[in-house]
């Protein structure tokens, strides 16, 4: 009994720092600019990119390349949102600020402005941070559940490889900070948006560190699938 209840201890300390690097509520406020509110409601969902259909992103970390295939049909507002931060080159130089393998294989966790796991993109158009929705579709469901976790299994699941992203305890707070699944986390599944998975380099998250950087990030197959609003 003693056993199971440290390892309950040690999964909380690592879920609860997953939710702490997104951006907690008061590092929010500190990162945005001074016309913008610390709020938790998402920026407006006609104004975030969509991705209608599937694309591939190759990111390349130390010179060798990470192949993810991005799903718009399963996650079309967070798909959507990763596609065009990645046209954009907003993750080319940045660092991955969390790496987790003890004392269990966890996620690797870049995608912040910042460096240290507190900020986010901020929009130049909005003059604040992008906040997109939580999103996740059950299986069987016709369209993704906003704005909340859920219960039911969900289509895109934390298993090996997944790509997810990052948030605060808020639900609509990932706005740039993703992660890769080192393991199959199923105790994430519904209540983090998974919106792909990588399916060649695999080798190479596993010998990320943290501090290294993202030499860049380029979309080589499915660009045309992005809608970006004017």
């Amino acid at each position: 009994m003693r056993l199971k209840f440290s390892q309950f201890l040690v999964l909380l300390l690592i879920i609860g720092g997953l939710m702490l690097t997104g951006c907690s509520a008061d590092q929010v406020a500190s990162s945005t600019s001074p016309n913008s509110t610390a709020t938790s409601k998402a920026t407006e969902t006609s104004a975030i990119p969509r991705l209608e259909g599937k694309a591939t992103v190759v990111m390349t970390v130390k010179g060798s390349p990470i192949t993810i295939e991005v799903d718009g049909d399963n996650a079309p507002i967070t798909a959507g949102n990763f596609v065009d931060l990645v046209e954009k080159g907003v993750y080319d130089g940045l660092v991955f600020h969390r790496v987790v393998r003890e004392p269990q294989p966890f996620v690797v966790q870049g995608g912040d402005p910042k460096g240290d796991g507190t900020g986010g993109y901020i929009d130049p158009k909005l003059k604040t941070e992008r906040r997109i929705p939580l999103e996740i579709k059950p299986e069987g469901a016709d369209q993704p559940v906003y704005g909340q976790t859920i219960t039911q299994k969900p289509v895109l699941t934390h298993k090996l490889g997944a790509v997810a992203m990052a948030r605060s305890q808020m639900p609509d707070s990932a706005s740039s900070q993703f992660y890769f699944a080192l393991a199959d986390l199923g105790f994430l599944d519904g209540n983090y948006a998974v919106f792909g998975y990588v399916t060649d380099g695999f080798d190479v998250v596993n010998k990320i560190q943290q501090g290294d950087k993202i030499d860049s990030a380029k979309v080589v197959k499915g660009a045309e699938n992005l809608k970006v609003p004017q």
